[in-house]
Formats: structure tokens, C-alpha cells, sequence
């Protein structure tokens, strides 16, 4: 008898997405910007501002409203903008694009989320922006970087893709920076397949992100009666998603609850499963700081070592279990190197990419099959 794969991620159906994708057809309305997308965006405003006045517009990708944040800057060539190198290609490519310096930081060794005392040692005249990215959920020190960004004059952006739903006390991670950026990717806690968010928390800054989300025209202001005719006024490009994909993101937000207390239970059962044979073989398993609320992104397992990491995952897939490794550090990559800076190194980004491992954690997992990953886990003893 052959036993069925358990892959990393599989994306699923968890509420009205295909209701409400059915009524976005019979609309007659598919392209952007219409009633499902007005719905998400009200959604989002309310979970991530939560009183605050936060702006919520729809993109196409996370790497999409990255770009939208990198043209509201109006970046110059040589400017700098300082990001983690543990992270993922578009948070430096969306600035790199503008003709910006990525100046890359390293990561603290518990939560491996930017380093905040090295961001302070990395600022210069040229520098414009710090994006900190909420690795795994878990909230950057938001207090240490909002401080040195009103020290120095500098924009907070936080690339939230994995941090939706997540918070630090209080307040909604995406809530911090002058701009925040979400993804809907499928293998996020909540999707559509291929979308994104830019959360703008500056309300002064809110016309002109329109008006660049909108091929760089005032169409937006038209369409509610501002303007009689609407003109190309400034840069922009075509980041708006269709109302198919709005529609199911729209399913998918209004479960957000269910979502989460089922990703909830899960990590939580990882944690507890893996705990023993973790504390046994010397493998660290992630860490949540007090007053972080997670939301359940990610559970992943840090391995002594690359030889222990790459033959846990031969022994997992040996087993029928697809566990991934995650970035590899941008700060030596061929690109990082050529246009990019690292004047402290990252000695702590290229350990930690070496020994990671993030085992399946999807909605519909299920107990039986974290019971396979995780007896297919604790009987790795190649450590």
C-alpha cells in the first residue's frame, strides 16, 4: 500500500470563496477596484488599523505594493535603503528597481528578524528607509526602529508578508511604518493564489498612492466625482488585481478566525511534539518573544548543522514528508554583491539559512498527518 505525500503547503477552500467568486462573474465587473475589492479593502483597514487611519489598496503581489512603496518615496540613484539579507528577493529588488543601494543587515540569532543595533551602525546620509521584515510572524523590535527612524528622518516599511494577523502588544503588525505590505500568496496563512496589499498609515500619503497604483492617473478620483476627466499626473504602473481574485480573498478574510485557530493548533502540536526530541538532539525551535502574538506562519526547526539540515530533509522525503529549506542570504548573492552593501557582514543570516527547516504546516494538514511528520521527525537521529 502506498502512502499518500504530505507536501508543504496545499492551499484550500475555507469559507464563501467560491460564492462569492460566483457573484463577482455575475456581476459583470472583473477587472479591478470593484465591490469585492472595496469589501477587502474595509476588511483590511479595520484588522490592521484598528482605529488608526490606515488605507488599504489591493495589489496583484506583495512584491507589487513593495514597488508602490519604493515610487512613493521618489528614491534616487545611490540612496540607501537598509533591509535584512534573510529575507526574500523583492524586498530588495522593489528599492533596487528605483535605483536605491540595498544595504543589507544582518538578523538577531532568536526571532531572525533584522538586528536592530546593527541597523543603528548602518546609517548614513544616504540612508531613506529601513524595512523590517516580521520573520515567521514574529515581530521585528518595532520600539528600536521606529526610534531611529524619527532620530534620523528615515521611512519604516514593514514587509508584513508574513505577519498578517500577527501583533506586537497591543497593535497589529503593519500598523507600525509609514507603509506596510501584505501577501496572498498561496502558501500564506490567508490567499488568493498570487496577491498583495500596501497599507499606507500616512494619510498625507494616500492621493499619490492611488493615483500610482492607477497607471499614474487620478482615474480613482474620477470614478467617486472629484475630478470631471481623468489624466496622466505622475510615474505609476498597473498593480491592481482582478475582483476574481478579490472576491476569494474576500472568503478567505471573512474565515480569517477559523484559519487562524486551526494554524494555532497545529504549531502548537509541534511544539509540544517535537519538544523532547528537539532538547535531545540539539535543535533550536522557534522563539516567540513575550508580547509577540504570532500568527502561526511558520514552524520550522534549526539544525546544528548544513550536513544535519540537508539529511533531515533527505529522511523526511525518504518518508513521504516534502519539509524546504528557506532564503538564501542576499547579501552573497551574485546580484547582492554586485549592486548591494554589507559594511558589517551577516555572519548571523548565513548560519542561520545553513541550518533551517520548515516542516509542512497547512489548513488542512490535519492530526494523522502531523502525526506521520512528526514520528518521521523524532526518528531522524542524524544529529
Amino acid at each position: 500500500m502506498t502512502t499518500t505525500a504530505i507536501p508543504f503547503n496545499r492551499p484550500a477552500v475555507v469559507g464563501d470563496e467560491m460564492r462569492h467568486v460566483g457573484e463577482a462573474l455575475a456581476s459583470g465587473h472583473l477587472s479591478g477596484d470593484g465591490a469585492f475589492t472595496r469589501r477587502c479593502h474595509a476588511l483590511l483597514e479595520e484588522i490592521v488599523g484598528q482605529g488608526r487611519p490606515t488605507r488599504a489598496l489591493l495589489t496583484t503581489s506583495c512584491t507589487h505594493a513593495l514597488e508602490l512603496a519604493a515610487l512613493l518615496l521618489d528614491l534616487a540613484p545611490g540612496d540607501e535603503v537598509i533591509l535584512p539579507s534573510f529575507t526574500f528577493v523583492s524586498t530588495a529588488n522593489a528599492f533596487a528597481l528605483r535605483g536605491a543601494v540595498p544595504v543589507f543587515a544582518d538578523i538577531r540569532p532568536d526571532t531572525l528578524c533584522i538586528d536592530a543595533a546593527q541597523v543603528a551602525e548602518l546609517v548614513t546620509s544616504r540612508t531613506r528607509a529601513v524595512v523590517p521584515v516580521h520573520y515567521a510572524g514574529v515581530a521585528c523590535d518595532m520600539t528600536a526602529l521606529d526610534a531611529l527612524a524619527q532620530k534620523h528622518g528615515l521611512t519604516v516599511i514593514e514587509d508584513n508578508a508574513h505577519g498578517f494577523l500577527g501583533a506586537l502588544g497591543e497593535r497589529a503588525l503593519g500598523s507600525f511604518g509609514a507603509f506596510s505590505t501584505l501577501s496572498f500568496h498561496e502558501t500564506k496563512n490567508i490567499t488568493c493564489g498570487e496577491g498583495g496589499a500596501l497599507l499606507i498609515n500616512d494619510p498625507a500619503l494616500v492621493e499619490r498612492a492611488e493615483i500610482l497604483r492607477e497607471k499614474g492617473t487620478n482615474r480613482s478620483q474620477f470614478f467617486r466625482g472629484q475630478v470631471d476627466k481623468y489624466t496622466w499626473v505622475d510615474l505609476g504602473s498597473s498593480y491592481l488585481p482582478s475582483e476574481l481574485l478579490a472576491a476569494f480573498l474576500l472568503g478567505q478574510l471573512e474565515a480569517r478566525a477559523r484559519v487562524q485557530a486551526e494554524r494555532g493548533r497545529l504549531w502548537e502540536g509541534y511544539r509540544s511534539g517535537l519538544a523532547d526530541w528537539a532538547r535531545s538532539a540539539g535543535v533550536a525551535l522557534p522563539h516567540v518573544p513575550e508580547g509577540c502574538a504570532q500568527p502561526f506562519h511558520m514552524f520550522y526547526l534549526l539544525l546544528p548543522s548544513l550536513a544535519a539540515r540537508q539529511a533531515l530533509i533527505a529522511h523526511l522525503r525518504e518518508r513521504g514528508v516534502l519539509a524546504v529549506f528557506h532564503y538564501v542570504p542576499l547579501d552573497s548573492s551574485p546580484m547582492g554583491r554586485r549592486i548591494g552593501r554589507a559594511p558589517l557582514g551577516c555572519a548571523v543570516t548565513a548560519e542561520i539559512s545553513d541550518r533551517l527547516v520548515r516542516l509542512p504546516l497547512f489548513f488542512e494538514l490535519g492530526d494523522a498527518q502531523q502525526r506521520r511528520v512528526i514520528e518521521a521527525v523524532t526518528s531522524f537521529d542524524g544529529v
